[in-house]
């Protein structure tokens, strides 16, 4: 007969449901931002006119496509379940990107600005707790990754996304989504 495992002392690690739930909530968020890319490549990477915007997209993209790698290679090797909500992401991120393409470059920019403020308070929490923890490993990539968001969110800044029409409200919205999706993809 095994004996049931021994739990773990306070502010000594984590468990592992929480940092699968760390995995699964990232997983899915990497695959939002890749499919929001996407939908905002689909009309900026057709335009000639558009090609600086879409060359910093396609950067942006592939950072996240790193990440989405990464990520998924947690679920594989942790054997992490994935959230159940992997299409609806996939359909509301491109939908965001290709929305706030036909927007204009600032409200993509908006975008990405909105999406990655609420990201990097997300990782910097995850980090947190990571250290606290002792989980070095786990925590030195979410800090590459939360580092790379923060490049994007800057980038976003720089080429206007404040100036986006609407933009209090459409920042306010896409974070509020971001937030949502963060708390329903924890458990779901």
């Amino acid at each position: 007969m095994r004996r049931a495992p021994r739990p773990r002392l306070p502010g000594k690690g984590l468990s592992e449901d929480r940092i699968a739930e760390m995995i699964r909530v990232d997983h899915a968020g990497e695959y939002g931002a890749v499919a929001i890319y996407e939908g905002q490549l689909a009309v900026f990477g057709r335009i000639p006119a558009k090609a600086r915007i879409a060359n910093q997209l396609r950067h942006m993209a592939e950072d996240e496509q790193s990440h989405l790698d990464a990520f998924d290679d947690y679920i594989r090797t942790r054997g992490v379940r994935p959230t159940a909500l992997m299409p609806l992401w996939k359909l509301a991120g491109r939908t965001l990107g290709v929305a706030t393409a036909l927007m204009g470059e600032k409200a993509a920019h908006a975008c990405t600005e909105a999406v990655e403020t609420v990201i990097e308070g997300h990782y910097t929490d995850q980090i947190a707790e990571l250290d606290a923890a002792g989980e070095d490993d786990l925590s030195t990539r979410f800090t590459q990754f939360r580092d790379e968001e923060v490049a994007h969110k800057d980038i976003a800044v720089e080429e206007g996304a404040k100036d986006a029409f609407g933009y209090p409200v459409l920042s306010k919205v896409i974070e509020a989504g971001c937030r949502a999706a963060i708390a329903v993809t924890s458990k779901v």
